[in-house]
Formats: structure tokens, sequence, C-alpha cells
């Protein structure tokens, strides 16, 4: 007689995975014969990655034989501190690469793992919390439910500017907050903190004593101006105390299948950030890496990426401004549709599928049910303009034909 084990039920009762509830929703769904399905659901960029890395990978490939260290090349941490620098406005040495840089296999991995380090679960006078934007990244409710602390929503809706209202967090909930997650620009809403927001934010995670974990990963995609970032706040404020800052190469370099970003920040939270690693983070491989350090030192590339970016946001003016509550982004790739009028988000999404084998996500799928039982995503759909401009255009015809 076999034994069944008994497993760990934060981990059997996590959170419903979106792209889970997306197959159970559209795969019951034949999309209509003849058109090639095109897959909007997923903020995996589809422009042609540059030359350089596979130039980089083939100059290295004698390293692939090799572990590669957990803090990453001496070169590597250079080139990060260099593109820090130079995007931050930063003084030289205010980023010491040596104790304030960490490569990571992908930032999903990081940010996750953040959440571990920041939560220490046996305290017993109150449970910590994890707060995080709602809609959010599934990976910042996951993290707080693995960790053992209570996940705690902050609205970011259309009445507040699809930010979190930090004003509105009361002192209790402060007090016990273990680490709050913001991504700026926003997933899925596009919106950009500015930099007095981003100091309020700081300002709350020295006050309270909690990590303040900054998502930048879309801080290269924009349609104006650069967005502020956490660093050069922090440098205004003397330093990088209770920060962590994560930046990807997925996004700017248009390179998700190099599972390439680095995280930022207080030393004392690096270095803690490091041993934890040491035991459950994967390592970046040095020709990866290698290529990294070259892509963070090219911006060529970033700027050519951005342009085409800025073609379907031109698209997506032309084409949708005036309908679904339509805002160009301030940063990122995705818009986030408003289709209250056309049944919600699911039923969008099944109406997309069905007739036309576009698939997005339903917004409901990215958000939680706030104490007052609403879900502010549940209205909304989520389309990833990842695809090249001529594929877009088509794309957003499909969606104003059926949808409209």
């Amino acid at each position: 007689m076999i034994k069944v084990p008994t497993l760990n039920p934060r981990a059997v009762n996590l959170s419903d995975y979106p792209f889970d509830s997306l197959r159970a929703l559209l795969d019951p769904i034949a999309p209509p014969a003849g058109i090639a399905p095109l897959a909007l659901s997923i903020g995996e960029p589809k422009h042609t990655p540059p030359s350089l890395i596979s130039q980089t990978l083939g100059a290295n490939a004698d390293f692939w034989d090799r572990y590669p260290p957990i803090d990453g090349t001496p070169d590597f941490r250079a080139a990060v501190a260099d593109w820090l620098n130079r995007r931050f406005g930063l003084p030289q040495g205010f980023i010491d690469a040596e104790s304030q840089i960490l490569p990571v296999v992908g930032t999903r991995e990081a940010l996750f793992m953040a959440a571990l380090l920041a939560v220490d679960a046996s305290v017993s006078e109150a449970r910590p919390a994890v707060l995080f934007p709602n809609p959010l990244y599934h990976v910042y409710s996951g993290a707080a439910e693995m960790s053992g602390a209570e996940p705690v929503t902050m609205a970011a809706t259309r009445e507040n500017g699809f930010l979190p209202d930090l004003e509105s967090l009361d002192d209790k909930t402060l007090s016990r907050t273990a680490i709050m997650y913001l991504c700026t620009p926003s997933n899925p809403q596009g919106t950009v903190a500015d930099a007095a927001y981003l100091k309020k934010a700081i300002e709350l995670a020295h006050k309270y004593g909690f990590v303040l974990a900054l998502d930048e990963c879309y801080s290269e995609i924009y349609s104006d101006r650069p967005p502020a970032g956490g660093a050069e706040i922090c440098q205004q404020l003397g330093g990088m105390d209770n920060v962590l800052i994560f930046h990807s190469l997925s996004k700017r370099s248009s390179a998700p299948g190099l599972r390439s970003g680095f995280v930022a920040g207080d030393a004392r939270l690096i270095k803690a950030f490091k041993r934890l690693r040491s035991f459950g983070g994967a390592t970046m491989p040095l020709p990866i890496m290698a290529a990294s350090a070259a892509l963070w030192r090219d911006e060529a590339h970033v700027e050519e990426n951005r342009a085409l970016y800025r073609q379907k946001f031109d698209l997506s003016d032309q084409l949708l401004k005036g309908h679904f509550g339509y805002q160009r982004p301030a940063g990122g790739f995705f818009l986030w549709l408003d289709v209250a009028a056309q049944g919600g988000g699911e039923e969008a999404a099944k109406k997309l599928w069905a007739q036309a084998a576009l698939r997005v996500l339903p917004g409901a799928y990215l958000s939680r049910t706030q104490p007052d039982g609403s879900n502010p995503g549940k209205d909304y759909i989520r389309v990833a303009l990842v695809h090249p401009p001529e594929i877009t255009k088509i794309a957003l015809e499909g969606i104003l034909k059926v949808l409209r």
C-alpha cells in the first residue's frame, strides 16, 4: 500500500495561475478554421532579438563547461552598474558593483524569492503582510502565499490613476508589512509612477522598516519620457536602504528566452539575497552572462526596439481611440481595455477566440477579489502588443470587428 505524502498546503492552495485559468476558459472553444491563432495573452516579445546575443554567445562558447558563480562575473556587475549610472543619472560609486548587484535568471524568480527573504513567518505578535497592487503580476501574490505572509492588495483602478493610493494605507497594516511590491511602468495598465510617488514609497519603507521591491522590468519601453526609477530617488535620499530594484533583458532587449536580469539595491539585502539564492536559485551560465553584459552596454538595439513599440502605440491611437476606455500607455506594452459593455473580460476573451482566433487575458485573472467583494479586473482584458507592427494592426482590427 502506498502512503500518500502530506504536501505543503501553501503550495496546494496557491491562487489560480492566470494561464491555467485561460486554458480552462478557451480550450473547449474551437477557433475559426483558416485563421492562424495569435497570442496576445502573454508578455513575450516577438521582435527580432539583437544579433549581439548570438555573436557573444558564440565568442564565449568555451565557458559552457563551467559552473557560474552565484554573484556573477565582475564584468557583468560592472556593465549593470554603468547602465544604472547612465540611465538614472547616478554619480559614480553610488552603486557598488561588488556588493549591490546580483544577476538573476529572469526577474520572476527573483521577485518570488524576495518575499522568502523579507518575511519572518515566526513573528507571533501580528502576521506579516505582503502588499502588492491589484491588478497585479501573479508572482507577487504567489510569493506572499508561499512565504506564509498575509497577501494584502492595494487597489489600482481608474479612480486612483491605476496606482495604489499610498496615503490610504493605515499604520496598523504598514507596521506589519514585510515587503511591498510596486511595478512601474505597471503591468497591466502601463502607468508610470512619478518621482514624488516613488519618494513616498521609499520613505514609507524607511519609516516602517519593510523591503520595497520595485519591479522596473518595463522601464525601457515608453511613449515619451523615460520613467523615473527607484535608484535615482534613493540617490536623492542618500542611499539604497530597504530598497531592491529589478530589471530584465526580456522586454528591454526582446530576449525573453535568455532568462537574464538583475536585482540591485541595499547591500545588506543583496548579501542576504545572495546567500538565499546559493541554496535555492538558479545561476546564470557564463556565456549568457557575457551576452547580458554586452546588451546592457548597448543602447542602439533598445532604441530600435522602442521605436517599434511607439509604432504600435500609434496604431492603437488610430484604431482604438474612443473605444473600450482606451488610453495610450505611458510605458510597457500592454493595453488594458474596458469591455464591460461586451459582458466583461471572460466573455470578451471567448468572443475574440471563437470569432477571430485572438487570445487575450481576462483582467479578472490578473486580479484578486477586494475586501468589499469587487474584482478590479473583471471588466477588462489585457492585450499584449508583442508582435511586429503589421501583425499588431491585424490584431487590433480584429478586436474592433468582434467587440465594437
